[in-house]
């Protein structure tokens, strides 16, 4: 005769908070790329990224915040990028033309990320709480741009020739231009294009020396 076994069944362990971050925000650009963001719901993003929708709100609260999140993730992802060519470069315009060139291709390459931005910058003019998540997300932003030109200025021991925060709402300003630009009229407003733009006003903004 066998003795039954009486023991419990080990629990399953549970998915990383980071982790499930991840993988809901790459289910959230999916869902968002395809159907837009008016279109998108919180059930399929949480289908997708294999949870359930309280997985969604217990990360991020709402849609506003989760799409606000993930338009963060890429922002960050290019400033860490034009950082690391800046301090590479060792030279204020080497840095500029750098920088262009690294904003210029993200423009031209992910239009998503500019299509979905302009649909939530439309919708915030008309939702205060969509307002709210735009105002908040674009106001950090401005203000890493302020600190990353501030450090690329100091490192090159002459400071910029405007204040950083008024140069980083230039920069802001120019860059959302040009990706609205791009999406409408991309034959004119082409990658080498958007690039002379960018490197023409942060040369003018640093004080860099400015190339043909």
């Amino acid at each position: 005769m066998t003795q039954s076994d009486d023991r419990l069944p080990e629990p399953t362990p549970r998915t990383p908070r980071e982790e499930v971050r991840r993988r809901l925000l790459a289910a959230a650009a999916k869902v968002f790329a395809e159907r837009g963001y008016a279109d998108s719901r919180l059930d399929d993003i949480a289908r997708v990224a294999g949870f359930t929708k309280g997985a969604v709100y217990s990360n991020f609260g709402s849609k506003q915040e989760l799409f606000g999140a993930l338009l963060r993730e890429r922002s960050d992802a290019e400033l860490t990028a034009v950082m690391a060519e800046a301090r590479d470069s060792g030279d204020l315009g080497d840095a500029v033309h750098g920088a262009a060139r690294l904003v210029a291709r993200r423009i031209v390459e992910d239009t998503e990320r500019g299509r979905l931005g302009l649909e939530f910058a439309a919708r915030a003019t008309r939702d205060e709480p969509t307002r709210e998540t735009v105002a908040e997300l674009r106001r950090a932003q401005r203000e890493a741009a302020s600190r990353s030109i501030a450090e690329v200025t100091r490192s090159d021991g002459r400071g910029p020739a405007v204040d950083p925060d008024l140069a980083a709402l230039i920069v802001h300003c120019l860059t959302n231009g040009l990706s609205m630009e791009h999406l409408v009229d991309p034959g004119s407003v082409d990658a080498e294009t958007a690039e002379r733009a960018l490197a023409a006003v942060l040369s003018a903004l640093l004080g860099a020396p400015a190339r043909d």
